[in-house]
């Protein structure tokens, strides 16, 4: 059987449907959907993600080889549908060449429209449809687009724009004209020999006139857009696999430019920034898709609500807002009045809020995307709950709606009001996307690392601009509206936006913002608010947001559906009590190296560590147990009848002792020694490899002394806590082992300095004693370890370390070129590697409960709070995750959504 690359669709017949997503990508697979459920839809056909594959492996050849009969096929369905003919002078059919990825990625591959048209059927688009301003206004769109995305058409250097806007700025400079609509017919056939003389100049060859030479061209360069750098980029923010390829969808062109009877448009059925249940959107008259997205005209709201909170925003008065602004709603009733209902039809069917693109032709409605839309963590919490609440979807299919990882979102500051009350605000624009921002103006995309804080200011953004709109605090431009580019990707990432603030005047060369007679430099503080579209000078004081509401509700449902619990890796007992306000159910790792640090006691601990012997190390550390007692003491309370898994000391004892001799000589008075005798010190500490040196376990094993005097604070500390009537649950935790008797070794002395205690209070508390399994022959030989050890940590860290032998201060200098190049798909020490890692930690899992059913596990590495490494924690059994507080609320939903799925 002969494989099927191509499936076409139209007049409300498909070959595809919705959840063909991975083979017809998801635009496709929404336009064959719509067909099915009877949106009008321009007819068309998808060419396979399968193909784009194979293009990478085959090549362009044997690709077109393979399409050459199937899409000839498609193009007759189509042009009988239309009644015209594929590269005909008279009655031609033109379409469209769009990409469409499994994963929505808006704007970061390739469009070309209008395509089809030549010197000859653009005379017969101009006699057929009456309108010669209209064909020769698509034809210089034509030229335009597949210049650049075809024929490699770029600006000469980052200052410079477009070329061929350039030429079209000198064209409306010279006519005396403002927008590209106020130019006539003669002016844009002086702009189609002007595009093509720019062409043939930059690239050496003529434009193509042949429109199967044009359609081939096109299919490929959508292909190609697959690997080109802003996709890359994107691909790797949103963790979409490179394998996944992009469809190719090629439809009949519809025009919103054949006159004022005519508009393109983007809408939401909800509001993308806030989740209110709003159908909202922007359309322009007489304009293709691209003129909204792009911001270069303003675009008007859909509905008449909209138009009037636009208009507050910008300071219009009503009257002016409907003599020069109208909404689609007042301009075009009854083409809005089916829109509306298109759009209430298609959030019904897919069951979530939707992102349509559209097209009005001669008052006709045309849809052409359906998709679920980007939206930032504040409305993705919302429109799930409210479609819960609506009786559209239930508990679980709302919590399976939360990206976890974008509730990061919903953790991130915002403007103290007091401190905008004081604020100078310089200029207004539309609030595209939540949040507050402030920075450092800088006016180039690669130049968004200049400073350690940095506001983005653009006339408007690319998709060429994405890496550093990802680096930026906040992006501002002067022009666009929320739908445009800017706009939807900050949404996505949910990075504060402001767009379409009038006010600005950007001058890249001289890399200046003037805003009425001010003028702001590269390097000047400015600060955003995303939520009100308001831009102030300098910086505003932030504080953090209130969470509840709809984010306790989710919530709710997580813990309604997890079976793993969530933990934190805390230090301090304030550390415990944002992750308590977070829900987390006890701590994961507790490292209690960070407690020395703190103050004087560093002077204590470097005193430990010059002692010549045990007495002294030992006087040292009598001095040091009410400092960790007390510490102990907090953390237990902030977490009472949970348990707190206390770390005993990791790191080598070279950490704690300074390195530069003035600190040296600073620290040889303070100890009354020499410097010389602190020189010696520090030079006997020094290790070739510390992290494989003497540290975890080994000091331990070495210095017992270390260990009796932490497992003395513990139970000392819970002991005092139950006198108080605090309920503690300890877990003691033995880093670093890689033998039994290394371990047994220290849980003798642990248990040992527990009988002690308990013996001088007359009181006993509970606790266990079990170790982290964060070397490999820990994991290979955990079945020996668990006969001793109560509990199991995977600290993930240090064994991605040790399995992968990177070391993760110096993996930096290699891993993102691993990655660029496809060696690895993900940072191992942020993403856990499933095969490798992973499975010494199943391993580890499965062999420890073999000997000790019942033995808790968990993971304290900081994969912990990673979404795809909670769901194979859930896979392999683990009791619990543990991550830092912030990221509790994700580990949770995280862990939820794994059980979740485990049980489909």
């Amino acid at each position: 059987m002969a494989v099927k690359r191509v499936y076409t669709f139209g007049n409300g017949e498909a070959e595809g449907k919705a959840d063909m997503k991975n083979l017809l990508g998801g635009k496709g697979a929404n336009l064959a959907e719509m067909n099915l459920i009877g949106v009008p839809v321009p007819p068309g056909f998808t060419i396979t993600t399968d193909v784009c594959s194979e293009y990478n492996d085959l090549g362009r050849d044997k690709v077109l080889e393979l399409l050459k009969s199937e899409i000839e096929e498609s193009i007759t369905k189509i042009e009988k549908l239309t009644q015209t003919n594929f590269g005909d002078k008279n009655n031609p059919l033109l379409v469209s060449v769009r990409s469409g990825a499994r994963a929505s990625m808006p704007g970061m591959m390739d469009t070309v429209l209008n395509l089809g048209l030549n010197e000859d059927s653009v005379a017969g688009i101009a006699k057929k449809s009456g309108n010669e301003r209209f064909a020769w206004d698509s034809y210089r769109r034509f030229v335009q687009m597949y210049g650049d995305v075809v024929l490699g058409m770029k600006p000469v250097s980052k200052e410079e724009i477009d070329p061929f806007e350039k030429i079209m700025e000198d064209v409306k400079l010279e006519k005396g004209v403002d927008l590209d609509t106020d130019l006539d017919v003669n002016d844009l056939k002086e702009l189609v020999v002007l595009f093509k003389e720019a062409v043939k100049e930059q690239t050496g060859q003529g434009f193509p006139e042949s429109a199967w030479e044009q359609l081939w061209g096109a299919i490929l360069a959508v292909f190609d857009s697959w690997n080109n750098d802003r996709a890359i980029l994107y691909r790797r923010m949103e963790g979409i696999p490179d394998e996944w390829g992009t469809a190719v969808n090629v439809q009949a062109m519809v025009y919103g430019n054949m006159g004022d009877d005519s508009a393109t448009g983007v809408a939401f059925t909800r509001d993308a920034g806030t989740g209110e249940n709003m159908f909202n959107g922007e359309y322009l008259i007489n304009a293709q898709g691209e003129d909204v997205v792009a911001g270069i005209r303003t675009p008007q709201q859909i509905t008449k609500e909209g138009s009037i909170r636009w208009a507050r925003l910008q300071d219009i008065l009503e009257e002016d807002r409907v003599m020069m602004y109208p909404s689609l709603e007042e301009a075009m009733p009854e083409v809005f009045e089916e829109l509306n209902a298109v759009q209430k039809k298609l959030e019904m069917h897919y069951k979530d809020m939707q992102d349509l693109e559209f097209t009005v032709q001669d008052k006709k409605l045309w849809l052409l995307q359906t998709r679920n839309g980007k939206r930032t963590g504040a409305a993705m919490v919302k429109i799930a709950m409210d479609l819960y609440r609506e009786g559209i979807i239930d508990d679980k299919l709302a919590l399976m709606r939360v990206e976890a990882n974008k509730l990061d979102e919903l953790l991130h500051p915002v403007f103290d009001m007091k401190a905008i009350g004081s604020a100078n605000e310089l200029a207004k624009g539309l609030p595209a996307s939540p949040g507050a921002a402030s920075g450092q103006i800088i006016f180039f995309a690669d130049e968004a690392n200049k400073y350690e804080n940095t506001i983005l200011v653009r006339i408007e953004t690319s998709p060429e601009d994405l890496e550093g709109m990802l680096i930026a605090k906040g992006i501002l431009t002067a022009r666009g509206g929320m739908t445009s580019h800017a706009a939807v990707v900050a949404r996505g990432m949910g990075k504060c936006c402001v767009s379409g603030a009038g006010a600005l005047k950007i001058d890249y060369k001289e890399r200046t913002l003037r805003i009425g007679s001010d003028i702001y430099r590269e390097g000047d503080w400015i600060s955003l608010n995303g939520s009100s579209g308001k831009v102030y000078a300098g910086q505003v004081k932030t504080r953090m947001p209130d969470l509840d509401g709809d984010f306790a509700s989710i919530m709710d449902f997580a813990s309604k559906y997890t079976r793993m619990s969530v933990r934190t890796n805390a230090d301090t007992p304030k550390d415990a009590k944002v992750a308590r306000g977070f829900g987390a159910e006890g701590i994961g790792l507790c490292r209690t190296e960070h407690m020395f640090f703190e103050g004087e006691r560093i002077k204590t601990v470097r005193e430990m560590i010059l002692s010549s012997d045990e007495e002294g190390r030992r006087n040292a550390l009598a001095k040091l147990l009410p400092y960790q007692k007390s510490d102990f003491e907090g953390i237990l309370e902030a977490m009472q009848g949970f348990g707190v898994t206390i770390r005993l000391l990791d790191p080598p004892l070279h950490e704690f002792v300074p390195h530069t001799e003035a600190a040296q000589q600073e620290m040889a008075k303070e100890m009354g020694i020499s410097l010389a005798e602190v020189k010696t010190k520090v030079s006997d500490l020094s290790e070739f490899n510390p992290m494989l040196g003497h540290r975890g376990c080994r000091l331990g094993n070495t210095y017992p002394e270390i260990t009796e005097m932490q497992a003395r604070a513990i139970v000392e500390a819970a002991i005092a806590l139950k006198k108080r009537g605090v309920i503690t649950k300890p877990e003691i935790m033995v880093p670093l082992i890689g033998t039994v008797e290394e371990f047994k070794m220290q849980s003798d002395i642990i248990n040992k300095t527990a009988k002690t205690v308990f013996e001088e209070t007359g009181d006993t508390i509970e606790y266990m004693v079990g170790t982290m399994i964060e070397i490999p022959r820990a994991a290979l030989t955990a079945d020996k370890v668990a006969e001793f050890a109560e509990f199991f940590s995977f600290g993930t860290n240090d064994l991605t370390q040790m399995t992968f032998g990177y070391s993760r201060d110096d993996a930096n200098k290699f891993l993102p070129i691993y990655i660029e190049k496809g060696i690895l798909k993900n940072d191992p020490f942020q993403v856990l590697d499933q095969t490798g890692v992973g499975q010494l930690v199943e391993m580890g899992t499965k062999k420890g409960r073999s000997a000790k059913p019942g033995l808790k596990v968990g993971i304290c590495g900081e994969h912990g709070g990673e979404p795809s490494s909670v769901g194979f924690c859930n896979s392999v059994g683990m009791d619990y995750v543990s991550c830092s507080p912030y990221r509790v609320p994700i580990a949770r939903v995280a862990a939820a959504q794994a059980h979740i799925l485990s049980e489909d």
